[in-house]
């Protein structure tokens, strides 16, 4: 195990396996996830933190150390040198940028669902939606902690691995369909998507896969930029706290579906799609200036 290729294969073993064990022993059987008590599920998203305990166990089983920062490192190093810290900056405010994007869009594709009073069903005083962003991007850079465990894995161990052994865009593909799919059995009970839609779970799993291909590129480039996985925990704190001010006027249950996804779905996608594609642009022109490693998209 002593190659990037054998010490992958170690990484991806232990981190399927950790993971799949730990929410087969947890998931109670025949329930949904929305049907699980608050408790179960607190147990269950432990499982999270198994992307980065297999980082550990790869390093030390495969003596490959364990340096902090620099090329081959851990990346869990923070610096804020060479203008680093706007890479933390956009980390807080990126998916913010994103989530209100896809919201446009889903109003474009579905313009029926936008209810002016659907913020009263989630009991919020309509003077505080301005502030949800503030509060997602604080309390999701606060608890990115929680997203560490798995950026500390995927971005920290499994990408670099991957970009010494195939070309950029490859690397980025790979690793957002094996992302994608370390999540299935969450998608099975219906974590992401519910479990009432056509096509379960194929479907789901496989939307999965695209989604994590769209923000591995995102979560990849912030890393290289950064040096650190800590940008990436961020953007996936902030990502999963929902920072949005129109979604509080999108009414889900108004949505109609295409080709058996929901609009407010189809909107997401195209809003990280378009990020994505800037976040290429940008990479591929910084990269000489920052002397990274020259690999075709």
């Amino acid at each position: 195990m002593k190659t990037n290729k054998g010490r992958l294969m170690l990484y991806l073993i232990l981190s399927f396996g950790l993971t799949w064990l730990w929410f087969l022993l947890m998931l109670p059987k025949g329930e949904t996830w929305d049907e699980m008590p608050a408790n179960m599920q607190s147990f269950v998203a432990l499982g999270m933190l198994f992307p980065f305990i297999a980082h550990v166990l790869t390093r030390w089983l495969t003596k490959e150390g364990f340096a902090m920062t620099g090329e081959g490192s851990m990346l869990l190093g923070i610096s804020f040198r060479d203008k680093k810290w706007i890479y933390f900056l956009v980390a807080m405010l990126l998916p913010w940028f994103y989530t209100e994007l896809g919201n446009v869009f889903t109003l474009l594709l579905n313009p029926e669902c936008f209810d002016p009073k659907y913020y009263l069903s989630l009991d919020l005083d309509k003077r505080l939606l301005p502030l949800l962003p503030a509060n997602a991007i604080i309390t999701g850079t606060i608890v990115s902690f929680a997203a560490f465990g798995e950026e500390a894995g995927w971005r920290g161990y499994m990408m670099p691995k991957l970009l010494s052994l195939m070309p950029r865009w490859a690397a980025l593909l790979v690793g957002g369909v094996i992302w994608g799919l370390w999540h299935a059995p969450l998608t099975c009970i219906g974590h992401n998507f519910g479990t009432e839609y056509p096509g379960y779970p194929w479907l789901g799993i496989l939307l999965m896969c695209f989604i994590c291909i769209l923000l591995g590129v995102i979560l990849t480039w912030i890393t290289e930029m950064s040096g650190s996985v800590w940008p990436a925990a961020i953007i996936h704190g902030v990502n999963n706290a929902g920072a949005s001010i129109l979604g509080g006027y999108l009414n889900p249950e108004k949505e109609r579906m295409i080709w058996g996804v929901s609009c407010g779905w189809l909107g997401m996608l195209i809003g990280q799609a378009i990020v994505v594609f800037v976040v290429i642009f940008i990479w591929r022109k910084r990269k000489s200036e920052l002397q990274i490693k020259t690999q075709p998209f």
